[in-house]
């Protein structure tokens, strides 16, 4: 009996040594971290080990070897940043997606504003095949499928115009979408009634989806944009996101308060309402969002130049656009208005429309502002950062529970353009400036906002979490000197204090070394099918 105890003791030692002893071999072991799971509770110190792409263990002291080894004695290890709002575009040109992974973002949403890819099924495997360096996943665009429709027609669809969108939709969603993005401030989403989008939003909601909205209004109609998307959600039967949520215009600043309680209401009476928002005060899209839609009915550019020429038409076109500088994105100051992209006029890149008007010699007046608005359309648009929101709704939209923080970034080439610097700082942004300094959250709060919120809103049950099984994307930072660096004087600059970012297990950031290894996969949506 004793020898058998003896024997029986051996064994189980002879397991104990080999499962957790020095022969144990890892691909990854990242070892004195401060391990933040995701789900807001507080992080503990533990080791991560990484095999085969994945978490495959999670400990205090862990044994064995490994490829490669981290210490992150002293540092944060947390889930990879899900960014629900990404221009992922121009992802074909720079495919490593480096401005996005510096600032520790692992996976990323496209196709947002209603704008995305007909046939998404197509653009999704050439993806696959070029490589992309972080994953990607994308919605079907209200914008993009009624522009393939009916174009820019300023009407509401037909009956058989609908069938042909709804159809749309649907091979959308099988082609491995995650739901249905609108642009109901853009062209030609402006033009549509809500009828048609609940009937596209119905098929995405019944394929497991869900909808997010650049509102029809962000500033004097705000109220009523958020009313309109919450009504889709109960009509449509579909989860709802409010994209970067925001107020603009000084006649409404402090809304939020508002909207807020909207979104708690419909919540409380079981509709499926989320949020998502940038920490800046400033937005940025085409200069165009300051003419009124109906003066671009039939073309952005051809048709809107048309019009031009009719003096009662060109005089109801300035008046819209001075109605918008004054109550809209132009913050009823000129130096509101900054150029990021003006291929017309290069030089004005990172000026303001009041430094136009000042180098044409004109007084910088909100009546000759809407006119070198007017040139600037005719000369094939600009892109512009709006400096027209207030830091006080910024805070209090963040610190809300169903807030997620994502970019509205594009892929951006370092020192290209003069890009708004959410496309670099977003999330270091929040890290740094709202939770460290500002304390207007909790570094737990916030990781949560970055990792299981949106992965839950996008229904990925492996990533988003730092948990046993779960794919290894991990972003490993400072918690004491994290902080974005670009600027919107000065955009161009990588944030500071994210030393490792692991995707797919694979080390992409490895301190100021990027490696463009393309470790990011295509992901696809629940209802896809394969063909």
């Amino acid at each position: 009996m004793v020898r058998t105890n003896h024997l029986i003791i051996g064994v189980a030692l002879f397991v104990f040594l080999y499962s957790c002893g020095p022969s144990s071999h890892y691909d990854i072991l990242i070892q004195n971290g401060t391990v933040y799971s995701g789900d807001e509770s507080p992080g503990q110190i533990m080791d991560i080990a990484i095999v085969d792409g994945h978490i495959y263990t999670i400990g205090k002291n862990l044994k064995g070897t490994a490829d490669r080894q981290i210490d992150a004695a002293g540092l944060a290890v947390s889930a990879g940043f899900i960014d629900l709002h990404t221009h992922l575009g121009p992802i074909t040109l720079y495919p490593s997606a480096e401005s996005h992974v510096r600032m520790g973002v692992t996976t990323a949403l496209g196709g947002p504003d209603g704008t995305s890819y007909i046939p998404l099924g197509a653009y999704l495997d050439s993806l696959n095949r070029l490589g992309v360096g972080l994953n990607v996943a994308y919605l079907a665009g209200h914008n993009t499928i009624r522009g393939q429709v009916m174009g820019l027609e300023n009407r509401f669809s037909n009956s058989e115009e609908l069938d042909a969108m709804c159809l749309l939709v649907k091979e959308g969603m099988e082609d491995g979408a995650f739901g249905i993005s609108t642009g109901l401030k853009y062209l030609p989403g402006t033009y549509a009634h809500i009828d048609e989008v609940i009937a596209l939003s119905k098929i995405a909601g019944q394929m497991n989806g869900f909808y997010t909205s650049h509102l029809r209004e962000e500033g004097l109609g705000l109220i009523e944009g958020v009313a309109e998307a919450i009504t889709i959600a109960d009509q449509a039967k579909i989860p709802v996101v409010l994209t970067h949520h925001k107020v603009v215009g000084f006649p409404m600043w402090g809304s939020s308060s508002k909207t807020l309680a909207m979104v708690d209401s419909a919540r409380n009476l079981g509709l499926d309402i989320m949020v998502d928002q940038y920490p800046y005060t400033a937005s940025y899209t085409s200069l165009s969002i300051l003419i009124p839609a109906w003066a671009m009915a039939g073309g952005r550019y051809d048709a809107f130049a048309k019009r031009c020429l009719d003096p009662v038409l060109r005089d109801s076109i300035k008046k819209g656009i001075e109605f918008n500088l004054i109550n809209d994105r132009g913050g009823n100051d000129l130096t509101r208005v900054q150029f990021s992209v003006f291929n017309w006029k290069p030089e004005l890149e990172g000026k303001t429309l009041y430094d136009w008007a000042i180098a044409e010699g004109l007084a910088p007046t909100i009546e000759n502002g809407a006119e070198l608005i007017i040139q600037a359309q005719l000369h094939r648009g600009a892109s512009c950062i709006f400096h027209a929101m207030q830091e006080e709704d910024v805070e209090r939209i963040l610190a809300h529970p169903q807030v997620m923080v994502a970019s509205d970034g594009r892929i951006t080439p370092i020192n290209k353009g003069h890009p708004h610097p959410r496309v670099y700082g977003t999330f270091p942004r929040v890290l740094g400036y709202y939770v460290r300094e500002k304390q207007v959250i909790s570094l737990e709060l916030a990781l949560h906002k970055m990792t299981s919120l949106p992965a839950d809103r996008l229904g990925l049950d492996d990533r988003g979490r730092i948990k046993k099984g779960y794919k290894a994307d991990i972003t490993i930072f400072d918690p004491q000197t994290i902080i974005d660096k670009a600027k919107f004087t000065d955009p161009h600059h990588y944030p500071a204090g994210i030393p490792y970012v692991i995707i797919n297990g694979k080390v992409v950031l490895d301190g100021p070394i990027y490696n463009d290894i393309r470790a990011g996969k295509v992901l696809r949506g629940p209802a896809y099918v394969v063909k």
